[in-house]
């Protein structure tokens, strides 16, 4: 277990994503994953009230509706650290005190739990001021509801503002960020937020940590085609020179160590200063046993420096997020 910055909570170092819960993922295979993920020691559940209202008939709230009705099911809920967010789900978006107070209480009665361990600002708001977002997260965790708060999708400048703020007032102050990280996206994080989460202690989460499926090594140039809605946005990387050597070195990695190539990225990505748990999600149970040892890897010094000058050479398209 490792333990996020400033707070009491103690996470496995690999955050389970359920943003594929009740869209690429039926319930009782999510249930399935689930229950592998904490058989495998896992405890730290990573989703959003606005999963996923991307899909078709989807409003929002089935994932996190999927995770309450397993917690419940199980009774374990004192075992698993849950995140969600609030700020991009339609009929809730942005950071006004009024959304958050309302969306809370919809991710509680959804979670079916009485508090959630880290909340996250899923979107900075430029409209909303700070203080009231923080005044309002404040309250929360005043109340019990809320354990820690955390920004998701938030600029250097913005969070050092927010975290400038809550000395000054006195308010809750975030623990932890949630930035897309990993070999093939590691600006503006590294450049930015980096040197800010160091100077401040404070825990990086990143999500896209596989950048959508490519660095497990199934989006390759010369491969036949791989039908997945994360495709479009895998599939370029391979195409690129500094995809094709990422890929080259975490098939090294992975052939000495006898793991996935998505286990080294994770691990990679681990060894990165102020990584807590890089979050990753598994549309199977085959795909998360890939994962998992991901968790424990610790790489060398030389298989980092390697992957690191693999991944310098890398192409840094923007990616169209999904989260």
């Amino acid at each position: 277990m490792t333990t996020i910055a400033n707070s009491d909570l103690d996470v496995f170092p690999l955050c389970l994503g359920g943003s594929v819960f009740g869209w690429t993922v039926d319930e009782q295979t999510s249930f399935r994953i689930l229950d592998n993920y904490v058989d495998a020691g896992g405890n730290f559940i990573d989703t959003a009230d606005a999963y996923s209202q991307w899909a078709p008939g989807n409003t929002g709230g089935t994932s996190e509706s999927i995770i309450g009705r397993w917690l419940a099911s199980r009774k374990i809920r004192d075992r698993v650290v849950i995140a969600t967010k609030v700020g991009r789900k339609h009929d809730l978006s942005g950071l006004s005190a009024k959304t958050i107070s309302t969306a809370v209480e919809g991710s509680l009665r959804r979670l079916r739990t009485d508090r959630i361990d880290l909340y996250y600002a899923h979107a900075d708001d430029p409209g909303t001021d700070l203080e009231e977002t923080l005044t309002a997260f404040d309250a929360l965790i005043a109340a019990g509801k809320v354990r820690h708060i955390a920004a998701s999708n938030i600029s250097g400048p913005r969070l050092a503002e927010a975290l400038d703020l809550s000395r000054r007032a006195g308010l809750a102050r975030y623990v932890a960020v949630q930035p897309p990280y990993n070999l093939v996206e590691r600006e503006p994080f590294e450049s930015e937020l980096g040197p800010l989460c160091e100077r401040e202690q404070i825990s990086c989460v990143p999500y896209f940590a596989l950048a959508q499926g490519f660095l497990t090594g199934k989006y390759r140039h010369d491969a036949p085609p791989v039908q997945s809605v994360r495709s479009a946005a895998a599939t370029p990387h391979g195409a690129t020179p500094g995809g094709r050597a990422v890929l080259q070195a975490l098939d090294t990695v992975a052939a000495e160590r006898g793991v996935a190539p998505a286990a080294v990225a994770l691990a990679w990505l681990a060894a990165q200063p102020h990584i807590v748990a890089p979050l990753a999600s598994s549309r199977t149970t085959e795909q998360l046993a890939e994962l998992i040892p991901g968790a424990t890897l610790r790489l060398s010094v030389s298989e980092v420096q390697l992957l690191t000058i693999a991944s310098s050479t890398a192409a840094t398209d923007t990616y169209t997020h999904i989260d």
